[in-house]
């Protein structure tokens, strides 16, 4: 009788009556619904960035850095990333997953040094119960060093998402400079202190899970980079720590969450 191992959770989920025991997490550490607080009023803040270069600056700048001190998370909108780009690359991500497996694991790789591969939960080799997600780590600033990596299928793909990081770099930058003013320092002041910078993305795909309540996609983490500019789709799922509660962040539509990580806490 042969045995088939799937290297990929999209192939095993897709089969799967019941959760892998190594999917399974101890009860103590198993999603918690009921905790959950619903309330509109208690999420994360929705930050209008339209007036970043208009006469309500002073406004925006303050907002920021009462969420940056505050949550270290919030949403902006009017971010000045078209909605075409945006539309195009949640449409690629999903193209990307349901490709057949064998063409999907040509980049395949359990190498957290590799700058270019797919892989599944989060470090296969050192956890003791995995999450329930595969993900496309993909590098890409500076650009040219990288897109040469990246896969070639769907045959847009390395058009579309080099558009789509080129874009979110813009808005990085923007972000950084209002944390700095936020501060009270000058716009540069974030950047500057970086050096080189390096950027990164994760595609992260969460398949279908038989028993939710047993799992996570992945459990409570902070960031370990500077800042995390999260593009949601329309399934929430998605949870911020908030006054010592976990909020869950309804998906809106053109928007993105700002996570503010380990390093700006470092550099500040």
């Amino acid at each position: 009788m042969a045995i088939t191992s799937n290297l990929l959770l999209t192939d095993l989920a897709s089969k799967a009556k019941h959760v892998p025991s190594n999917y399974v997490r101890p009860i103590s550490d198993r999603p918690n619904l009921a905790a959950l607080d619903t309330s509109a009023a208690h999420s994360i803040p929705l930050i209008d960035l339209e007036d970043l270069r208009g006469p309500n600056h002073s406004k925006v700048i303050q907002q920021i850095g009462q969420a940056c001190q505050l949550d270290g998370f919030f949403q902006v909108k009017n971010h000045g990333i078209a909605e075409e780009v945006v539309e195009t690359m949640l449409s690629i991500a999903k193209e990307f997953f349901q490709m057949p497996e064998d063409e999907r694991l040509k980049i395949y790789s359990n190498d957290p040094t590799k700058t270019t591969r797919l892989s599944t939960s989060f470090n296969v080799n050192t956890e003791k119960v995995s999450n329930w997600r595969d993900f496309l780590r993909l590098h890409c600033h500076p650009l040219q060093d990288y897109v040469n990596e990246w896969p070639s299928n769907p045959p847009s793909f390395r058009e579309d998402v080099a558009k789509y990081c080129t874009s979110v770099r813009g808005l990085v930058l923007r972000l950084l400079g209002a944390i700095s003013e936020s501060l009270g320092l000058k716009s540069e002041t974030i950047e500057n202190s970086l050096g080189k910078h390096g950027q990164h993305m994760a595609l992260n795909y969460y398949p279908p899970c038989p028993e939710p309540e047993l799992t996570y996609g992945l459990p409570g983490h902070t960031d370990p980079n500077l800042i995390t500019v999260l593009l949601q789709d329309q399934v929430p799922g998605l949870q911020v720590l908030r006054n010592g509660k976990w909020v869950p962040v309804t998906p809106i539509p053109n928007t993105f969450i700002v996570n503010i990580g380990d390093q700006m806490q470092v550099i500040n």
